[in-house]
């Protein structure tokens, strides 16, 4: 798939879509994170006409649009969490960032928890449109996030 893009730069993760450590799954961490971070910086430091940046994940819902808000909170610290949140789910509308990644990825930006309080808008609005989405992302170890959008605490 990647060779019909000529050359280009890449990087690849192999961590499971969790939000807490589990002894059979691989969660994201910190290092993760800033791979991303400093993978973002390497591409902006030459900027090109043609640049393309793809972001996906097995189900592109996720772990990508977690990214792809981290790497927009990076480029844009002049842009509210509201509108880079906004701008991603304008991207993806299926967008349900992966809070670990989130919360991991707004303390190394400096953002002091404004993407995580702003991230559960995104859980309510997919919640709102597709309500089945709570069962099955409190079967899958994610109630933390439904919890967030259903109670409104934002911190």
């Amino acid at each position: 798939m990647f060779g019909s893009f000529g050359e280009h730069e890449r990087l690849e993760f192999r961590f499971d879509d969790v939000i807490d450590e589990s002894p059979d799954q691989v969660a994201p961490n910190r290092r993760d994170v800033e791979a991303i971070l400093a993978f973002d910086r390497s591409l902006s430091a030459e900027p090109s006409s043609c640049a393309h940046l793809l972001v996906h994940c097995h189900a592109g819902v996720s772990r990508s649009t977690a990214a792809m808000t981290l790497i927009l909170a990076q480029a844009r610290p002049d842009r509210s969490a509201d509108s880079i949140l906004s701008e991603v789910l304008r991207i993806r509308s299926r967008a349900w960032p992966n809070l670990r990644i989130i919360e991991l990825g707004d303390a190394l930006l400096g953002r002091n928890d404004e993407i995580v309080s702003a991230v559960p808008s995104v859980y309510r609005e997919q919640l709102r449109i597709r309500p089945q989405l709570a069962f099955l992302f409190r079967e899958n170890g994610r109630g933390r996030e439904v919890d967030k959008a259903l109670s409104g605490d934002w911190s």
